[in-house]
């Protein structure tokens, strides 16, 4: 069994242990392995790759959100029953300033919706693209099975 597999079953605190003994023993072992527990993921930091990357943010971002929109409509998750989901919140004593602010709320409300849209018809265009030039690979090379099947013909 390799050593980074009998570390993994002990999780994180050997992945530490072990940087902190590189270290101690020589710095340069330290530095190679905390470079190499970051960049393997094994911490839980660095890189994450590809598309995943930026779905993990957006669904942190939402979740952001949901959390926001609960504390201003005041522990309600539903908001209130004028419609907004950020609910009307506590008034300032002050009507202009609460109009504008539930102006501008419903405003970033609209926006996100847009910007989720446009996220989604983002998804599906690289989606059909992607499909597409499969597709077009696919059609471009000759059909092996059937090349197989059919003997050749004799004369």
């Amino acid at each position: 069994m390799p050593i980074t597999a009998k570390l993994d079953e002990f999780g994180k605190p050997a992945w530490i242990a072990l940087t902190v003994l590189g270290f101690m023993a020589w710095w340069p072992i330290g530095l190679a392995t905390l470079a190499f527990t970051i960049g393997s993921g094994r911490m839980g930091c660095g890189y994450r790759g590809g598309n995943d990357r930026w779905q993990h943010k957006m669904e942190r971002m939402q979740t952001k959100m949901d959390w926001m929109r609960s504390k201003m409509s005041g522990g309600n998750p539903g908001g209130n029953p004028g419609g907004s989901p950020w609910g009307a919140g506590p008034s300032s004593g002050n009507r202009a300033f609460d109009d504008y602010r539930t102006e501008t709320l419903r405003r970033l409300e609209d926006e996100q919706r847009e910007f989720k849209d446009f996220l989604e018809r983002l998804r599906f265009a690289k989606d059909k693209t992607e499909f597409d030039a499969f597709m077009n690979e696919r059609r471009g090379r000759p059909d092996q099975d059937q090349s197989q099947a059919s003997p050749p013909a004799q004369n």
